[in-house]
C-alpha cells in the first residue's frame, strides 16, 4: 500500500487524523511512519497535547498492521486491545511516530487463519527534533472474516 492510499484510508475513516493533520511519512511492510503538525494538536502549554502525541503513536501501529494485512489479503478487523505510552520530554513542533512489529508475525497470521483471532504487539517510537520523545507499545487483535 502507498503512502498516498494510506493516508486517504485514514482520513477518510479515521476522521482523528485529518483533523490532527496526520500525513504519511514513510509505509512499508517493516515500518510506517506518520507525521503531524503543532498546531491542531497543540496544548496550553504551546507543545503537544498528550492525547495527540498517544494518537498519532496508535494510528502508526495500527496503519503497520492495516498495510501488513491488506497487502497478505487477510480479511480481518483490527481493534487495539490495550496500550502504554511514555513520554519523555515535551514536543514543541512537528512530531512524528514510527511503527514497527514486536510480535511473531507468523505465529499470528497462522493464528488468524486457524481461529479466526489473533493479537499481536506493536512497538511505535515518537520523534521530535530528531530526538525520541516518546515510546508507545500496543496489543491489537485481528477478528478474521471481515475488511476493514
Amino acid at each position: 500500500m502507498t503512502g498516498g492510499a494510506l493516508e486517504a484510508y485514514l482520513h477518510e475513516h479515521i476522521p482523528l487524523s485529518r483533523g490532527m493533520g496526520v500525513q504519511v511519512v514513510s509505509s512499508s511492510a517493516e515500518a510506517v511512519t506518520l507525521g503531524a503538525p503543532l498546531a491542531p494538536n497543540i496544548n496550553h502549554r504551546d507543545t503537544v497535547f498528550g492525547g495527540s502525541a498517544s494518537a498519532l503513536a496508535t494510528l502508526a501501529a495500527w496503519s503497520l498492521l492495516h498495510v501488513r494485512v491488506t497487502a497478505q489479503g487477510l480479511p480481518s478487523r483490527l481493534v487495539i486491545q490495550r496500550n502504554s505510552m511514555e513520554y519523555l520530554r515535551p514536543i514543541a513542533g512537528e512530531f512524528t511516530a514510527t511503527a514497527t512489529l514486536d510480535g511473531d508475525w507468523a505465529a499470528f497470521t497462522r493464528m488468524l487463519a486457524r481461529k479466526g483471532v489473533a493479537r499481536i504487539a506493536v512497538r511505535s517510537q515518537l520523534d521530535y527534533a530528531g530526538e525520541m520523545v516518546g515510546a508507545f507499545r500496543g496489543e491489537f487483535v485481528a477478528f478474521g472474516g471481515e475488511r476493514e
